[in-house]
């Protein structure tokens, strides 16, 4: 069986986290691995319903998260988990379960600057925050703790996804995570052009923290919670799931 393991992507909203996991994910496919990516969304509809957007209520979200992720893992899946989870200590809850457990865990920072962010502003957050729509956006008027020692941390502004994904790949690799089997069916695959992205590429600001240092342990760290809270009318929610009456933790834009 192959050796799973969570990969927890953090970062602030709309700084890229979920385009990075799937555009991943589907690499890991190609290459014959078992990939789960947890959605915040969905797990805020499926399995959080009950919870808010208080300190405490996102606490709990992300041990919930980190729970079903470790489980996944353990059993051989690599599990992909955008969610971006504010807070230094529930971070720390989590890399400690999946540590406790001697499960792999390895924590990207997806360090995208703000004012970055605030233009893509994929699900439109922070048009309401400025508005006075919606208060709590994480990295505006709600905390957000920088990890001060990811595995990873890569800034999505001047790269494009497949750099980024990329550079995650290149890591999950130095830590055996992507083994020689998986590389040769990736090759495969892609075919005698190497159409795929360079996983050796640019490294000056998606570069590997411990791999700086000579390599070591997975930081066992996550993310979650990052959800604000609303404070005026709801935005038109746009996916199915939305109009299934689960729009609102995806119009939050965390989970």
């Amino acid at each position: 069986m192959s050796t799973g393991a969570t990969v927890w992507l953090t970062g602030l909203p709309s700084a890229g986290k979920t385009t990075i996991a799937h555009a991943l994910a589907e690499r890991l496919r190609g290459a014959g691995r078992r990939v789960e990516v947890l959605d915040g969304d969905e797990i805020r509809e499926f399995l959080s319903a009950g919870l808010g957007f208080s300190r405490e209520d996102r606490h709990t979200n992300v041990q919930r998260i980190g729970f079903v992720a470790e489980l996944l893992a353990s059993h051989g899946v690599l599990v992909l988990v955008p969610v971006i989870a504010p807070y230094t200590d529930s971070r720390e809850a989590v890399r400690k379960r999946h540590q406790a457990q001697g499960t792999g865990y390895v924590e990207v920072h997806v360090a995208t600057p703000v004012d970055v962010c605030s233009v893509r502003d994929v699900k439109g957050l922070y048009a309401r925050q400025a508005a006075g729509e919606l208060s709590g956006l994480t990295g505006v008027d709600d905390p957000y703790e920088v990890p001060e020692d990811p595995d990873l941390r890569i800034e999505t502004q001047d790269r494009a996804v497949e750099e980024s994904a990329a550079a995650v790949w290149a890591l999950l690799a130095e830590r055996g995570l992507v083994t020689g089997d998986a590389l040769a069916r990736e090759a495969r695959e892609r075919g005698p052009a190497g159409d795929a992205p360079a996983a050796t590429g640019p490294q000056a600001t998606a570069t590997s923290e411990r791999s700086r240092r000579g390599g070591g342990e997975a930081r066992e760290r996550g993310t979650a919670g990052d959800a604000p809270a609303a404070t005026g009318p709801q935005a038109t929610a746009t996916s199915e799931r939305s109009r299934r009456g689960g729009g609102e933790a995806r119009e939050r834009g965390t989970a």
